[in-house]
């Protein structure tokens, strides 16, 4: 069955928002990390963001600083706002989740996290 889904990419112009939005249904132990990973065509799949139930964040520096992750428990659902959007920004975007430490939720490595959605498409235009 599907246990993470993701929604909210779609086609933007340069300097708008999204907000990304991840619905998981999954214990809240195969949640206690969660974090939004992004790949283009050619590239390695990058991490965006994390964060852990504990509430401990991290961000790649490419959308530190005009970019917020957060997290309802009480939805089992996951969000990335990213904002001032660059074309560089376009890229499908990936929901992940795992149980982790906080330590290594931080890490983003992309093989400690057990569960993947199917991906969302972020366009950026200039």
């Amino acid at each position: 069955q599907v246990q993470l889904v993701e929604s909210g990419g779609g086609s933007v112009q340069a300097g708008g928002s999204l907000r990304l939005s991840c619905a998981a249904s999954l214990s809240a132990y195969n949640t206690e990390c969660m974090a939004w990973f992004r790949q283009t065509p050619g590239k390695e799949r990058e991490g965006v963001a994390t964060i852990h139930s504990a509430g401990m964040t991290n961000y790649a520096n490419s959308v530190k600083g005009r970019s917020t992750i957060s997290r309802d428990n009480t939805k089992n659902t996951l969000y990335l706002q990213i904002n001032s959007l660059k074309s560089e920004d376009t890229a499908m975007y990936y929901c992940a989740t795992g149980p982790l430490t906080p330590w290594l939720c931080s890490r983003s490595r992309q093989t400690d996290f057990h569960y993947w959605g199917q991906g969302t498409q972020v366009t950026v235009s200039s």
